[in-house]
């Protein structure tokens, strides 16, 4: 089954440039047996959750400190680190979060070189993670681990890897069960991020098996409090700090946008405003 461009765009709505995408995955997903709506839709909503509809093919480990305390609640707060020596210190976090030292034996990553916790963040379509992950992947392909940490960083390579991750980990199987959550938790050891995923292969499964979606995000309505993608995606378009978190910043820049654009300035972005702001 291919998919078209229209499919693809529905699927990764903030992505403009779908139809490259697009030949890469018909190209690459039959070899790996990624051939029907499940699967696809699961593929798919899965990389797209994990890499900003496929457009950050490198972890944005640019975290504030509220953020810092919320994403990664075992390192912070609460009588461990003090988040305020963390914020928006990227390299810094990574060498904190990611080394195995500072981790359970469980949830080693292989990081245990100086430097390994951000030479291997997160990287690629699934945002391949650690030394261990990576040293696996670049030996499938005859390559070292820094080589191929560079490849995860391209196109090629980015896609290269999610399908490598997949097929290793047997997410066809789960992926024709239409189980989101045990393909959540096989992919990232939990539930993080559980109801985006969720929506996501909704769309997906809509846009490969009936009508297409719209493109706007994911959520239909976003205010102060509202967290996740859906709030990165809409501050990327306002051009402010995409941190996922709709705050008081944030709710200034939406009454701002709302009044350059003839929009009841209610610091709400509603389906009408959604529906400007992404066409």
């Amino acid at each position: 089954m291919k998919i078209t461009a229209e499919q693809l765009g529905a699927m990764i709505p903030t992505n403009d440039d779908v139809e490259a995408w697009c030949d890469e995955l018909n190209k690459a997903l039959p070899v790996y047996s990624i051939d029907t709506p499940q699967r696809i839709a699961s593929f798919i909503s899965q990389c797209a959750h994990e890499s900003r509809d496929f457009t950050a093919l490198e972890e944005n480990l640019n975290y504030s400190e509220a953020s810092l305390e919320r994403v990664f609640s075992r390192y912070f707060g609460d009588g461990r680190r003090d988040a305020s020596l963390y914020h928006r210190q990227p390299e810094k976090i990574a060498n904190y979060v990611y080394m195995d030292k500072f981790r359970s034996s469980r949830g080693a990553l292989g990081n245990v070189q100086e430097g390994d916790g951000w030479r291997f963040r997160g990287k690629g379509l699934k945002q391949l993670t650690g030394r261990n992950n990576v040293e696996g992947f670049a030996k499938e392909f005859g390559i070292t681990a820094e080589e191929a940490s560079e490849w995860l960083e391209t196109k090629e390579g980015a896609l290269a890897s999610a399908l490598w991750f997949w097929g290793k980990n047997g997410l066809n199987a789960i992926a024709d069960t239409g189980n989101v959550k045990a393909a959540t938790k096989r992919i990232n050891g939990g539930s993080i991020g559980l109801a985006d995923r969720e929506q996501r292969y909704g769309i997906a499964m809509q846009a490969l098996t009936g009508d297409i979606p719209s493109r706007a995000p994911v959520s239909k309505t976003l205010r102060v409090g509202s967290k996740g993608d859906a709030v990165k995606k809409m501050q990327r378009k306002l051009g402010v700090a995409d941190d996922g978190d709709f705050g008081n910043g944030t709710a200034k820049a939406v009454k701002a946008w709302q009044t350059a654009n003839g929009l009841t300035a209610d610091g709400v972005i509603g389906p009408k405003s959604l529906l400007i702001m992404f066409g």
